[in-house]
């Protein structure tokens, strides 16, 4: 969780001291938020789709005790980021809220469910996949210059910074969804990974090419040791090894992918954050981080909580913060919390280049 320590010595690297939240939002770098179900603001309650958290108990640990469309009991990721930055959380782009001078804390246009390629999550039918992403940044871009101009709109974005979680669910969702998938009889997995690299590349080359100049790249997480892999595949409780596989081909193919690109650029454009490392740390170790467990989720059902979804009916336990899993597939608030301080301060174990704390810091004189 980002503390009153942290969040005071970002106030002191940016100079937000504002006195009041209208200044804060005028003075705080924009956010950008494109990903799936970990960073997900709420796009998704805006769409008929079975891929949403707008039903209790999501958002139970919330000042309101109630749904926000988050996968969380309480904050998610960009949420702690938001935090760091001195600025309000991001709204969904879909919210009739995000007009005006919110527009100008920037946006999230996250969509539960969605991956890297546009086949993936295609039983949540009415999902925002990453080509739309983009084109609502670019629809973004033009509301904006509509408020501000177009030349301060073009600054807004290229000293924002902006947040991709994008991947598990291209294994998860579709590679390994249903015995002999479509995918997996078109590639064997050390293939498969090189196409998701390569059609990752091409996002956030148009990223880049939309104006963005500072972005987070978070890698996939252990996808094998979460409760619903758990579940479903490991009995023993030991986590799945296909999908251990599928996560330890694909995050160093994709530090490598960045460290090319920032390269091509001339500049570190991209920063890659091992998420895979800083959450098999808490799983191998939850003790270490406060957790009782790291196998079975908070809400749920069946073995270790991970069947089906998160809902009234759910097994919820009382005390969410020594759960490392908030459902069978996302972290507790706490855990996020964790991951983010890692995000921001982490060594290059599991930062690449640098941290975000390194690259936010930078003079305003090597900004691209």
């Amino acid at each position: 969780m980002a503390n009153s320590v942290v969040l005071a010595s970002w106030m002191m690297v940016f100079g937000l001291v504002m006195a009041t939240s209208t200044t804060q939002v005028e003075a705080a770098r924009a956010f950008f938020v494109f990903g799936d179900s970990l960073v997900d603001n709420g796009n998704n309650n805006y769409l008929a789709t079975t891929a949403r958290a707008d039903s209790p108990p999501y958002g139970i640990d919330t000042p309101s005790r109630r749904p926000t469309g988050r996968f969380s009991n309480g904050k998610n990721i960009p949420d702690f980021i938001s935090d760091a930055l001195g600025s309000e959380p991001t709204l969904p782009y879909l919210s009739p809220e995000l007009r005006g001078n919110r527009l100008l804390v920037g946006a999230n246009f996250a969509s539960a469910g969605i991956g890297i390629l546009n086949d993936t999550g295609i039983q949540f039918i009415n999902i925002i996949r990453m080509y739309r992403q983009l084109q609502y940044f670019a629809e973004y871009q033009s509301r904006l210059a509509d408020l501000v101009g177009y030349d301060q709109a073009q600054r807004i974005v290229k000293d924002a910074l902006v947040l991709i979680t994008v991947g598990g669910n291209d294994f998860v969702n579709n590679y390994f969804l249903v015995p002999f998938s479509a995918r997996s009889r078109q590639f064997n997995l050390p293939d498969y990974v090189r196409y998701l690299i390569s059609e990752y590349r091409k996002l956030l080359m148009r990223l880049y090419d939309l104006g963005a100049r500072k972005v987070l790249v978070t890698g996939t997480g252990p996808l094998g040791c979460v409760p619903a892999e758990l579940a479903m595949r490991s009995p023993s409780g030991q986590c799945a090894p296909e999908l251990q596989q599928a996560a330890s081909l694909y995050n160093p193919q994709l530090v490598e992918m960045i460290n090319g690109l920032n390269s091509q650029y001339g500049a570190n454009i991209f920063i890659a954050a091992n998420t895979q490392q800083q959450t098999n740390d808490f799983i191998s170790n939850p003790g270490a981080y406060g957790f009782t467990t790291s196998k079975v989720a908070c809400c749920g059902q069946g073995p270790y909580n991970g069947l089906g979804l998160c809902t009234v009916l759910s097994n919820l336990c009382p005390n969410r913060d020594v759960y490392a899993f908030w459902d069978p597939f996302h972290p507790s608030e706490r855990a996020n919390g964790i991951i983010v301080d890692m995000i921001l301060k982490g060594s290059t174990d599991y930062m690449s280049p640098m941290n975000l704390s390194t690259l936010l810091a930078l003079d305003s004189n090597t900004r691209i």
